[in-house]
């Protein structure tokens, strides 16, 4: 694999600004500028748009602006440029670059998720699927080195199955060409993330059979990374966005998907309430979420074995040199 970091640093940047608040507590002029980076744009990360529209970050003093990234190297390339401030990316991202050995290298600060956020859709209708089913088939997966594709290939491993044996998996298609691809006949299934999936199912173009978020147990699937320079040298801002990331995180687990979907559904304004709810609940039912913003010890060492397992990672990572806690215990107390 070519190297990560010099993957990032190549090409230009193109910032989409989207906005989302429904309140205003804290003064327009007062607020702080925070740029947000985030890999894709998806229900999976509902807390963070719950905190954008009910005002959570207002009401911390920061104006958040989200830029979408469309991949965990691009999110990346955000942050090493100074195209953002923080960024919702994969894990994997920041180990890649930790072991380039880049001095300055991001550092994560705040966990989002704790599973796996995608789902395998089918052609066919198949309520007893096993993942056996997959043998002699092929799948389109993801980008070669990201966690959608190192999460299924472990998977796939983890059921008996002999990668490129036994099943296909196609790997040359764009993260944001992969339905479009299956529904021109493309592929036996497709790995897609919500709402893309749900698409598809209630178009009639496929069948969401199994979740890879289940599948694969509890990992850091999206945190949130800064540079760590950025970190001590804005400890406020840093403290304020993983506190309104944390109210999100509460409000989630304590309301229902249908009131999550409503709060949410702004940010998705493509999809009618009935489907964001399904969507929502999809997620909710799973344990997708953390119920807190802090960065799980256990989880970090699952996404190692899964990378390891899958060839991409050179060297195992320490925990303390890569994720900063502090911010999330302090928000907590």
């Amino acid at each position: 694999m070519k190297k990560f970091l010099s993957l990032l640093l190549t090409g230009a940047m193109a910032l989409s600004l989207l906005a989302g608040c429904s309140s205003q507590p804290t003064a327009e002029a007062e607020r702080t500028p925070v740029r947000l980076n985030e890999v894709v744009h998806s229900v999976f990360y509902a807390p963070q748009y719950v905190a954008l529209e009910l005002g959570f970050f207002e009401e911390e003093g920061l104006d958040v602006s989200v830029a979408i990234g469309n991949g965990a190297d691009k999110s990346m390339t955000a942050l090493l440029s100074d195209a953002a401030d923080i960024a919702l990316l994969g894990t994997e991202a920041g180990l890649y670059v930790y072991n380039e050995g880049k001095e300055d290298y991001p550092k994560a600060f705040l966990q989002l998720t704790q599973r796996a956020g995608n789902f395998l859709v089918s052609r066919v209708d198949e309520p007893d699927f096993k993942w056996e089913n997959l043998k002699g088939k092929s799948v389109i997966g993801g980008r070669l080195g990201g966690m959608p594709q190192m999460v299924l290939e472990y998977v796939l491993t983890e059921n008996g199955l002999k990668l490129n044996e036994d099943i296909e998996i196609i790997n040359n298609i764009d993260f944001s060409s992969t339905a479009g691809a299956f529904t021109g006949n493309v592929g036996d299934y497709t790995v897609e993330f919500e709402p893309v999936a749900t698409t598809l199912e209630n178009s009639g173009s496929g069948y969401i059979v199994a979740s890879l978020g289940q599948a694969s147990g509890y990992v850091p699937y999206t945190v949130y990374m800064a540079r760590d320079d950025f970190m001590n040298e804005n400890p406020e801002i840093i403290e304020a966005f993983t506190r309104a990331i944390y109210k999100g995180q509460l409000w989630v687990k304590e309301h229902t998907s249908e009131e999550i979907a409503k709060a949410i559904s702004p940010q998705f304004p493509d999809s009618d309430l009935e489907t964001l709810t399904t969507i929502v609940e999809r997620y909710k039912a799973q344990d997708t979420w953390k119920e807190d913003p802090v960065f799980s010890e256990d989880g970090f060492n699952l996404i190692q074995d899964i990378m390891e397992q899958g060839g991409q990672l050179s060297e195992r990572v320490p925990f303390d040199d890569l994720v900063r806690n502090d911010f999330a215990e302090k928000v907590m107390n």
